[in-house]
């Protein structure tokens, strides 16, 4: 089986990879384990010495990176280069914080001395998406590396050129050979992957879908399992919110990487009261966004990353007009061989319609009203996802009392568009997933919480 990388702006193909066996997979994999033996035991000072040579690596290859990203997945270059950036503070972060997070945690008990530790558990297979190429891989990466764990990758099919960079920068960093590998391989092959007896743990960022099959066998065995999965951010938009300031993020929140991102805004849920106004700011800032070639630095959206992706988010957008929604912008596929979708934008948005309930994987606004903060907290909680959300309002103490105990969400955020932090755990509720990545909590996710009891 082949596994072929396909531009997104043009059709093209730009090469063509050839899926390795099953008997080269668990060659691998038993090298990687072969070497987990000796990097277990690894001082925390050489992990992070490694670790801030890697960023280096990042940075000098930055351009390379965001180019490869650009015609393999069509993410604007701009925001490619500010994608290699977060990886290498991510790895500067662990470089830092690693050994703190890992430090042996005394308890008093009645014994000599009483504590608790974190031993790595060994090699951890990461299933991870197309549409951050490589943060969503090196946020699994530097803290797996820094707890003494080690990695094989199942990167999507559709960004195998990016997976095998990943894997050249791990060398180029001078990490010993063998701890982060590569598999090029199909989905079909995972499971079997879950099953090896070397794989301690699984991490998946990926559809709802995805992560139910992932974790239904990652439980079949006992493996520990991390679920970072879709979500349909709603944003509520308060009667005393700065109108213009909430629009302004909500867009780019929106469209950040295409609108191909979990944690991007999708549904937008206003005050009854300044639904009007919002919606014409919204939609004058939603047309200033330029559409086209992803390796132009004026770009703001490129293309879906495949034809398959782009009409199946045109469908759930038919499926919302039809069912009374309004098309106030977009909507329309544009001719030609490629994958791209105009920033589009519903209005009258109602239960039982696709841009109420699903998620939205690329640049389609849902703006539904809301009779007041109580319904609109209702409805935002209205939803199986809970993986990010936002408050706008003038008033912080009450925005920050409705983010921290009414929206049922992994994170909510405050008069901002919610982003991913190393310095903050990651995650979602509901059908969004389980576990926590980046900060303590992340590292802590991978790693044997081993109490010591000294008479």
């Amino acid at each position: 089986m082949s596994i072929v990388s396909i531009n997104p702006a043009n059709g093209k193909t730009i090469k063509t990879y050839t899926e390795i066996s099953t008997e080269e997979v668990n060659k691998k994999i038993e090298d990687v384990h072969q070497a987990w033996i000796s990097w277990k035991r690894s001082a925390h000072e050489t992990r992070s010495e490694l670790l801030i040579r890697m960023a280096g690596v990042l940075r000098q290859r930055k351009q390379e990176l965001a180019t490869l990203m650009a015609n393999e997945m069509g993410k604007p270059i701009t925001q490619g280069i500010s994608e290699v950036e977060k990886c290498a503070i991510c790895c500067e972060y662990y470089a830092e914080n690693g050994p703190k997070h890992l430090a042996d945690r005394l308890i008093q008990t009645e014994a000599t001395k009483s504590f608790v530790t974190f031993q790595p558990i060994g090699v951890v297979l990461a299933v991870m998406p197309w549409n951050f190429p490589l943060w969503q891989v090196f946020r699994f990466l530097a803290p797996a590396l820094a707890a003494g764990n080690c990695g094989v990758l199942k990167h999507a099919s559709n960004v195998p050129g990016c997976a095998v960079a990943i894997e050249e920068i791990v060398k180029q960093a001078g990490f010993p050979d063998n701890v982060f590998l590569t598999l090029l391989i199909g989905s079909s092959k995972v499971s079997g992957i879950i099953e090896h007896p070397h794989i301690k743990a699984v991490t998946i960022t990926g559809s709802t879908n995805a992560g139910i099959q992932v974790a239904t066998k990652a439980g079949s065995v006992l493996k520990k399992v991390v679920l970072e999965l879709g979500g349909s951010d709603a944003y509520v938009v308060l009667a005393d919110a700065d109108l213009e300031e909430a629009a302004e993020t909500c867009v780019g929140s929106r469209l950040i990487n295409s609108g191909q991102s979990c944690i991007a805004a999708k549904r937008f849920i206003v005050e009854k009261s300044v639904i009007e106004t919002f919606t014409a700011l919204f939609l004058k800032k939603m047309k200033a966004m330029k559409t086209g070639d992803p390796l132009d630095p004026s770009t703001d959206v490129g293309p879906q990353a495949r034809v398959d992706l782009r009409d199946e988010l045109h469908n759930q957008v038919t499926r919302s007009v039809e069912k009374g929604a309004v098309c106030i912008l977009g909507g329309e596929v544009p001719p030609g061989d490629n994958a791209f979708y105009p920033p589009t934008i519903l209005t009258k948005v109602k239960p039982g319609m696709a841009a109420y309930s699903e998620e939205f994987f690329g640049p389609v606004a849902s703006i539904i009203e809301a009779e007041d903060e109580s319904d609109a907290i209702r409805i935002a909680n209205d939803s199986v996802f809970g993986l990010g959300s936002a408050v706008f309002t003038k008033d912080v103490a009450k925005g920050e009392r409705i983010a921290k105990t009414e929206l049922e969400a992994g994170s909510s955020y405050v008069n901002h568009r919610v982003l991913s932090d190393p310095r903050l755990p990651f995650g979602g509720t509901k059908t969004s997933g389980h576990g926590r990545e980046l900060s303590d909590f992340g590292i802590h996710e991978f790693v044997n919480i081993k109490s010591i009891y000294v008479k």
